[in-house]
């Protein structure tokens, strides 16, 4: 007995379709012969009574009737009767009287004008036989002649061949059984093995992996699951990262406001001494507070709560407050900061202080991996009526094509020695989604890096342009 599962389910299924398949093809087959033989004997007997009439003699009935039997005679397997249009029997090769008339159904047929045709069970003896039956015309008088043969040795030809039908379709559901069986295994058996993996990995081990080349969707699944599993130590590895790098990050303001809130306490500096630590405090709380922001907002975008007040933003005067707010930094690397804002406004639905959120941080790593007395453009350009592309291209150090795939993804980091969470790019991307943009970075090795955004102009602005 199959347990349940997916094993049963299978074999049944292709049992149940082949015996269903098989049943209807013998069903079919066995019709067909059965047909075969009977038309087969009904065709003999009827081409019998083609016999010419024209040499039957005008003598008494019972010569006469006798030389007509002898006329359509066909041997000793098949018995030949003389009725007249009544049913009753005149005569017969066997000599045996028949007493009441014969109202079988090949009796009204042959008396219409056509070949009558009966099949079933002969009266007295109960032998299956079959009656073919014809109005013939003597010397100006109608009679019938009508065949009567066994079916006996016919249906034990059939039965037979029904017997051997039955045993060949009984092996090919043998066969089938055992083939399903063995698909069933090939298919259960590879399942069971994911099957365990997968509880390992649901455990924590996810360096458990599935063995075996399978085919098709299982191999399919098997790769993914194994895919899973990499990438959740890819992530637990970035996570771990994160903590260890976000540590170091809390750690060091915190350190920086610690020591100069002892040194401050303990007294005795002149103002200028005092006003240094606590400028050095101010700029250590500034950092911490933007570190925790970043992470609250990465939280928020995590839970879709992050809330947007959306209106109309000139993209030009958001840039330009971006470049005043990071002008400083790039003052100290003698970095220029140009701005090409276009031919005419660009006016997009969106959270302002959220877009230069965005332009602030890529704006902001442009400076932090540019070399000194370089320049960064930034740039409007037109991509098409209903949208803008808002281009930001530095000379730094570039990106490589291994990590560029990567640099967006949350907690990575591509130096992890210079800082920062490895949220920045990740938060910007989300940002930019909400509005329904689309951020790009094109990057090479020591000749810099462009990030591109493009976003969905207001349909007020479609308008005035193309009037």
């Amino acid at each position: 007995m199959i347990k349940k599962g997916i094993s049963r389910q299978i074999v049944l299924h292709y049992f149940i379709v082949v015996f269903l398949a098989l049943l209807l093809v013998e069903l079919v087959f066995l019709f067909s012969m059965r047909t075969y033989y009977y038309d087969s004997i009904y065709n003999y007997l009827n081409s019998s009574t083609d016999v010419p009439q024209n040499y039957i003699s005008d003598q008494s009935s019972p010569v006469k009737y006798q030389e007509i039997i002898q006329r359509y005679e066909l041997g000793d397997t098949v018995e030949v009767q003389l009725l007249d249009t009544q049913g009753n029997v005149l005569q017969n090769s066997t000599n045996f009287r028949v007493d009441k008339p014969i109202q079988t159904g090949d009796i009204p047929q042959a008396l219409a004008g056509s070949t009558g045709r009966w099949i079933g069970k002969q009266a007295g003896t109960g032998e299956n036989v079959m009656a073919v039956t014809r109005q013939i015309q003597v010397n100006g008088d109608n009679y019938l002649v009508r065949y009567v043969t066994s079916l006996e040795r016919v249906n034990q030809k059939l039965l037979t061949i029904t017997m051997v039908a039955v045993g060949v379709g009984a092996a090919v559901l043998i066969i089938v059984l055992v083939v399903s069986l063995g698909l069933a295994n090939s298919i259960v058996r590879p399942l069971n093995n994911i099957i365990g993996v997968s509880t390992l990995m649901a455990k924590g081990d996810f360096n458990a992996r599935i063995k075996g080349n399978y085919p098709h969707e299982i191999g399919e699944l098997a790769s993914t699951l194994n895919y899973m599993a990499e990438e959740i130590i890819r992530s637990n590895q970035i996570k771990d990262d994160f903590i260890s790098s976000i540590s170091h990050e809390l750690r060091t303001p915190l350190t920086g406001i610690k020591g100069w809130s002892e040194t401050l306490v303990s007294g005795g500096f002149d103002p200028e001494e005092t006003k240094l630590g606590m400028s050095i405090i101010s700029k250590e709380t500034d950092r911490l507070i933007g570190l925790v922001e970043e992470m609250l907002d990465f939280s928020k975008l995590q839970q879709n709560q992050m809330k947007m007040v959306i209106g109309e933003v000139n993209l030009k005067e958001v840039l330009q407050e971006t470049m005043l707010n990071v002008w400083a930094k790039a003052e100290q690397k003698k970095i220029q900061l140009k701005l090409e804002p276009g031919a005419r406004p660009f006016i997009v639905q969106a959270d302002g202080n959220r877009l230069k959120q965005v332009f602030l941080n890529i704006v902001d790593n442009a400076i932090k991996f540019s070399p000194e007395e370089s320049t960064i453009f930034i740039m409007l350009t037109e991509v098409s009526p209903e949208r803008v592309r808002i281009s930001i291209q530095d000379a730094g150090i570039g990106i490589s094509q291994e990590h560029l795939e990567k640099v967006k993804d949350r907690f990575f980091q591509v130096n992890p020695n210079r800082g920062g969470t490895g949220l920045g790019l990740a938060i910007t991307q989300q940002i930019v989604q909400l509005h329904n943009g689309e951020m790009y970075i094109d990057s090479e090795i020591e000749k810099g890096t462009t990030v591109m955004i493009e976003l969905p102009l207001t349909k007020q602005q479609e308008i005035l342009q193309l009037t």
